[in-house]
């Protein structure tokens, strides 16, 4: 301050700012280029576990506008210019008349790509609107509605195999909605029969991450058209348990991978399903059985995984059901 009270000249004159980096373009493609390696290799790890693509496939590509379908499409016609078998593409979109709806944008990008590709009309969004009440989840009746014209199309298409752009986390969230709200252990499964049993349904990107698919989506700029539908519903429930999955991977790192590894690692002949174990039928064998009960031994290696993942100080494990929620905490069991 000077004598009057006023700031001085050097006390005004604000610290200059250090002007942000500029990012490295050389990082940033490395960092694309490798991005693209992982979900290539990804997407075509799982097509062989699953052999979802065979020599001669037409295989339409629903492409809703959103950052997977383009990530889908994206990554599989650069697997379809090194594949060893030969399959066409064509990707097709339905245009469900919502209003505002850019129906110019995916027509002059797969224009563009050099993709065949068919755009549907129908207003489903109309329907939706009128049967679904206002804050109700809408889902349901718009994957039906969409389900019923996609399959109309790509018997006209003569597609056969129908490609969707779901994820990893997606098939986990419907493993647990199924688990807390269905009472089934039940998820997406990378390929199955269409309910109609005209259709063969696969999910190239059972192995991708969500998250992999977003930074994909930002780095190629792919135009993006948001959903105002069920895309603008904040209080699902399949988004309350992204939230929960997220939580847990940030306080329990590999917890998530372990759900995912367990989806694909079952043993029905411990679980409670009469239908896949004949119970009535078993017997003593008299021999050793490596699959056998082991009630009375503690397994040392689920026993690390547990003690690991346990915070220090803690005797059970906190379960969050969503962010912010409380926890359920489940007490180590006597021994």
């Amino acid at each position: 301050m000077d004598d009057h009270g006023s700031p001085t000249a050097a006390a005004a004159t604000p610290a200059p700012v250090a002007a942000p980096r500029a990012r490295d373009p050389r990082r940033a493609e490395f960092e694309l280029n490798k991005l693209t390696r992982r979900l290539q290799r990804l997407t075509g790890e799982a097509i062989a576990d699953y052999a979802m693509i065979e020599a001669g496939d037409r295989v339409m590509v629903c492409l809703s506008g959103g950052k997977d379908s383009y990530g889908l499409l994206d990554v599989l016609l650069a697997l379809q210019r090194r594949a060893p078998v030969a399959f066409e593409l064509v990707a097709v979109n339905l245009d469900q008349k919502q209003p505002g709806f850019p129906a110019d944008v995916l027509p002059r990008y797969l224009a563009e790509r050099g993709v065949a590709f068919r755009i549907a009309e129908q207003d489903t969004y109309s329907v939706v609107k009128r049967l679904i009440p206002e804050g109700a989840t809408m889902c349901s009746l718009c994957s039906r509605l969409r389900r019923g014209v996609l399959y109309r199309v790509a018997a006209e298409l003569g597609a056969t195999k129908i490609a969707l752009g779901h994820h990893r986390d997606d098939l986990m969230a419907t493993f647990f909605l199924n688990l807390f709200f269905g009472g089934k252990l039940k998820t997406m499964p990378p390929k199955l029969v269409s309910d109609d049993g005209r259709h063969v349904v696969i999910r190239p990107l059972a192995y991708v991450r969500e998250r992999d698919l977003a930074r994909y989506a930002e780095a190629k700029q792919f135009p993006l058209i948001p959903c105002t539908l069920c895309g603008a519903q904040e209080n699902l429930q399949r988004r309350q348990v992204a939230l929960m999955l997220r939580e847990w991977e940030r306080k329990f790192p590999g917890r998530v991978d372990s759900i995912f590894n367990a989806m694909r690692k079952v043993e029905p002949t411990h679980l409670l399903d009469r239908t896949l174990q004949d119970f009535a039928a078993v017997r003593a064998t008299g021999r050793p059985e490596p699959e056998g009960d082991l009630a009375f031994d503690v397994d040392p290696l689920l026993e690390a995984a547990a003690d690991a993942a346990t915070l220090p100080g803690e005797a059970g494990i906190s379960i969050p059901l969503a962010s912010g929620a409380p926890g359920v905490r489940a007490n180590a069991p006597r021994r």
